[in-house]
């Protein structure tokens, strides 16, 4: 159990957090969200010691151990990954350290056995003799081979580094866990293998992350840090946030009485419950929700930005055709004789191993960069807007402020300061926000303009590259609600779960050696497809 007391955080123009009071318990996951600034990652980093708060205490008893995921990724090059893995439990590791130190000693003396068999009690008692194997099982779940183990992590690619870290962090079974942004990064397979760790584990989880179907998996709790504050609310994001929806809807209901109030609630959460999934986190979440009562729910102050695409003219029957796409760079084939075709209501998501291969067959479809051999051929009533993953080339010039930027992709009828600072306000652009330079905006600020850029584009075709990268969850929400409502064709990437289920009628996997192409099917069966999992498993093997 991990406490907060009375802490405040001050900065020199502001509060970040004021009088917060908290207490996280043993075997609750709790997810912590808020606005982009409001300090999630900040809020961790005061519960690890990282940060002293201005202002309070945490309160971590004596005995416990805190665990935090490592965000330096090269902070252990000269290390074994098995060791690496190993030093999440600090004593454990100085333990093996020195004991291995008095064990190498030719002058080892009757002090040095003493206190080699005072090692080997605590060693023990710490399951010394269990941590390889429970250090080399992490590393397996998360996908990271045996062969890899007794390498240096200087050896291993970035990704490989990313899951010896998250390895570390869960090595141990620490008492409270503190996970920032745990599945950036991560493969499906392992972000699947860490949601049913977390569902399973038994101590304390405290988890600041975008992914809203990772929050709905393994999240009991949901921690808000909202204006300074910080509050708990039980169930996980899809609760929190449709019962804040609801919480405004009644508070702003002035002729409901009491009474309806509170069935509307009960009929709710009897709806939720039943749409949950029987997981033991939803079990367990059930009984807590079932004790809500109307005064536990609040309107959250959190504001969304609006997404609506609206096309100009409807897409004839010729959507796209693709045959036999073919690309190497720098010696490594990318996309390897794809072959498919589109039709004009198609909402596709591409999924690949390899983020390259989904990139590099935008790119080509958009005009940036040209096939090695195979042809393209869009329908002759089709317009398309593209969102890339690298937004450099969409800002040459720095200099321009926001509003500056809008306009030059504005009609006639639509070059007008006060239309464009109304559409800016409508994505949370307001007042002299507009005014700023384009070089200091954050990547959620462009991805932003971005997507008010294709907003006045007016085209039916779609084409985003990871739009989700960068976002808050409150844009992710916006901008899926926007492509759902979209009423023409969708191309599109995406490392977020809910975002890829909820959008696409149409997956196609990019595999080194060709497409699997399923249609009309969600995300989620694609998955679940065992006999197409064994295809995309046995084309890719073919490239190893």
């Amino acid at each position: 159990m991990i406490t907060v007391s009375n802490v405040s955080l001050h900065f020199s123009d502001r509060k970040l957090f004021d009088n917060v009071n908290l207490k996280f318990t043993p075997g609750n996951c709790y997810g912590v969200i808020g606005a982009n600034g409001a300090g999630k990652s900040t809020f961790l980093k005061i519960l690890s010691g990282a940060i002293q708060p201005t202002t309070g205490d945490i309160i971590l008893d004596p005995n416990e151990r805190l665990a935090v995921l490592n965000q330096n990724h090269y902070g252990f090059e000269d290390y074994q990954v098995l060791d690496t893995v190993i030093m999440g439990h600090k004593r454990l590791y100085e333990i093996m350290d020195e004991k291995n130190a008095l064990y190498a000693k030719t002058d080892f003396t009757e002090a040095d056995g003493i206190r080699a068999g005072e090692l080997e009690g605590e060693f023990a008692e710490l399951d010394g003799w269990e941590a390889e194997s429970d250090a080399a099982n992490l590393l397996q779940g998360l996908g990271i081979s045996e062969e890899l183990h007794y390498k240096k992590m200087e050896d291993l690619l970035e990704p490989q580094k990313v899951k010896v870290l998250l390895s570390q962090a869960l090595f141990g079974k620490p008492d409270v866990l503190l996970l920032d942004e745990p599945t950036n990064g991560l493969d499906k397979e392992s972000i699947e293998w860490l949601s049913e760790f977390l569902i399973n584990f038994p101590n304390t989880v405290i988890v600041v992350s975008h992914d809203r179907h990772f929050l709905n998996t393994v999240c009991t709790h949901m921690c808000d840090v909202d204006f300074g504050k910080i509050k708990f609310y039980v169930g996980n994001y899809d609760f929190w946030m449709q019962s804040s929806q609801l919480a405004a809807k009644l508070a702003g209901d002035q002729n409901s009485k009491k009474e309806e109030q509170i069935k509307e609630l009960q009929e709710f959460i009897a709806r939720f419950s039943a749409n949950a999934s029987k997981s033991k986190q939803a079990t367990s979440r059930k009984k807590t929700l079932d004790k809500i009562t109307l005064d536990d729910i609040q309107p959250s102050s959190r504001k969304y930005p609006f997404v609506g695409f609206t096309p100009e003219r409807e897409i004839g029957n010729d959507l796209l055709i693709v045959a036999n796409l073919s690309k190497t760079i720098d010696g490594v084939k990318i996309l390897d004789n794809i072959s498919f075709a589109l039709n004009k209501n198609d909402k596709v998501a591409f999924t690949s191993r390899k983020d390259i291969a989904t990139t590099t067959l935008f790119r080509i479809l958009m005009g940036e960069m040209e096939a090695d051999s195979g042809s393209f051929k869009w329908g002759v009533t089709t317009s398309r807007s593209y969102l890339p993953k690298d937004h450099t080339s969409e800002f040459p010039d720095k200099n321009v402020n926001i509003l500056e930027w809008l306009r030059q992709f504005a009609g006639k009828e639509e070059d007008d300061n006060t239309f464009l600072r109304s559409f800016l306000g409508r994505m949370l652009f307001s007042g002299e926000d507009v005014m700023k330079k384009v070089s200091v905006l954050s990547g959620g600020e462009k991805v932003r303009i971005i997507l008010s850029k294709m907003m006045l584009s007016k085209a039916n075709v779609l084409v985003l590259d990871d739009p989700t990268n960068h976002l808050d969850l409150e844009s992710i929400t916006a901008l899926n609600d926007g492509m759902i409502a979209f009423k023409g064709a969708l191309l599109f990437t995406s490392h977020d779960y809910e975002f890829i289920n909820t959008t696409a009628n149409r997956i196609i996997e990019l595999t080194p050696n060709g497409v699997v192409d399923r249609m009309e099917t969600t995300y989620e069966v694609f998955l679940e497809d065992k006999d197409v999992q064994k295809r995309i498993d046995a084309l890719y093997s073919q490239e190893a």
